[in-house]
């Protein structure tokens, strides 16, 4: 996991932009008793969104991969498990849609910021 500490900065920036989000979509995220946790878990969600980036194939232009990268994830991880997580919880479909769309949001964006400030790949 050295790709994390080489690439900590781009890491944070997505991070510091998810959160942003989040606290757009949720203004509940701004209690201090879960800023840590959240922050923690937007940190990771980047760090393993970096790593993707960085193992993406060169088949494309460099923009459209960062942020297909992103969409492809989304739609086949994120989405399905918001689906079923949050319908077995008797949320509705609206509310559904609602964090689905900000998870994407945050995918995509991060990846731009990922790929906007640039990734080192680990050492070989």
């Amino acid at each position: 996991m050295i790709y994390i500490l080489n690439n900590a900065v781009p890491i944070l920036l997505a991070t510091l932009a998810a959160i942003a989000v989040g606290l757009a979509f949720y203004p509940a995220l701004r209690s201090v008793r879960g800023s840590f946790a959240v922050f923690v878990a937007e940190f990771w969600f980047a760090a393993i969104l970096a790593g993707a980036l960085i193992l993406a194939p060169a088949k494309a232009d460099p923009w459209v991969m960062a942020v297909g990268t992103a969409v492809v994830i989304w739609i086949g991880f994120v989405a399905p498990a918001l689906v079923v997580t949050l319908r077995a919880r008797g949320i509705t479909a609206g509310g559904v849609t609602r964090d689905a769309a900000h998870w994407l949001i945050v995918m995509v964006l991060e990846a731009v910021v990922l790929h906007a400030v640039g990734l080192t790949a680990p050492p070989a």
